[in-house]
């Protein structure tokens, strides 16, 4: 890994786009649930960073395979950080929906 690699994001859309891709995984939105109800990824479920530990709810199997998104990057990378020392093992941190230009559903 270069320097310039710590710079640069996950790109938002190519995660959703493994996630529709990976059998029984889970797209995590770790954001609030008002920043949830303003507009979320398709499919996704609203465990907020504050409230991890209930991640158990929707991913009980340490096993499945996450993918963790907020608003810029910054929640999802200390959430899949949180995620990893709970025991889970297949993390991906992709980003944040800020940069996303796919569709949006709104609660």
């Amino acid at each position: 890994m270069g320097f310039l690699d710590v710079l640069r994001r996950p790109d938002i859309g190519q995660g959703v786009r493994e996630y529709e891709e990976t059998e029984g995984a889970v797209l995590l939105d770790v954001r609030t649930p008002r920043e949830y109800r303003e507009g979320h990824i398709p499919g996704s479920k609203n465990v907020p960073l504050q409230e991890l530990e209930r991640v158990a709810a929707v991913a009980a199997n340490k096993d499945t395979p996450l993918f963790v998104y907020c608003h810029s990057g910054a929640r999802s990378r200390q959430a899949a950080d949180a995620l990893r020392r709970m025991g889970y093992l297949q993390i991906k941190n992709i980003g944040g929906i800020a940069a996303y230009t796919g569709k949006v559903e709104f609660v």
